[in-house]
């Protein structure tokens, strides 16, 4: 969706010499790109839900892709309702979570978590960002590889290239500020009036954004040796 991009993660793409293309679903919700040409696939958040492919066509398709990238043994990471996306693809039920995480919360890796290229950059507890009402089981034959108290499942891993994440690393605090300005989610927040969110995030932002900036640096650093030494410019297909 428009306002969900690539955030931090846009600038260590470009800087390791990648092309990137974006498929805005928001704006051509029938699109359906494929994966030729390219090298990787990051699937990004949205305020859908997994199962309402018949309001958003791009959630039938998706999935498809994802399919593809794993046979293609490419690197694949989702982001929210990307990794849920990628749970489904690998037969994991997607379900409303107890609670919606809005805000910033306590994320802790788990024992395989620990030992993964990825999530072992993680301390034995991360303030990260999460702005979802959904999780998703851990599927058959991944890893669990990061925890909450409010929401178990927070990061899974299938195979070694192939990386779900609930949480938002990806963020910055212009992101956030601009997410709380959107209106379908100003729709979660009034939601939650008991617990005034918005004032808590623009609180907490400041004193969180400058690790977590370090934390997803790291973390998708380590992502993007999956793609092996090589960085090549290539030409691609014009949108």
């Amino acid at each position: 969706m428009a306002h969900e991009p690539l955030g931090t993660l846009n600038p260590l793409f470009k800087k390791s010499g990648f092309r990137i293309r974006y498929v805005n679903f928001g704006r051509d919700p029938h699109a359906q790109p494929t994966l030729e040409g390219y090298d990787g696939l990051v699937i990004l958040g949205g305020p859908m839900n997994v199962d309402e492919g018949d309001r958003h066509p791009h959630l039938n398709h998706e999935p498809v892709m994802i399919e593809e990238a794993i046979k293609r043994d490419i690197p694949v990471l989702g982001i929210c309702l990307g990794a849920q996306l990628i749970a489904k693809a690998l037969g994991a039920p997607v379900t409303k979570n107890r609670v919606k995480e809005i805000g910033w919360y306590d994320v802790q890796p788990t024992n395989e978590g620990k030992r993964d290229p990825l999530v072992g950059n993680f301390r034995a507890t991360e303030k990260i960002f999460q702005w979802h009402g959904d999780t998703f089981a851990i599927p058959s034959g991944c890893h669990h590889l990061a925890t909450a108290e409010t929401c178990a499942h927070q990061a899974f891993r299938y195979g070694k290239k192939v990386y779900g994440f609930q949480f938002h690393l990806e963020v910055d605090e212009r992101l956030i500020h601009r997410w709380l300005e959107v209106p379908i989610n100003k729709g979660d927040l009034e939601e939650m009036k008991k617990n005034p969110q918005t004032a808590a995030i623009l609180e907490q932002t400041p004193h969180f954004i400058r690790h977590l900036k370090e934390l997803s640096d790291k973390t998708f650093g380590k992502f993007l040796n999956l793609f092996g030494p090589e960085r090549k410019f290539k030409h691609l297909p014009s949108r």
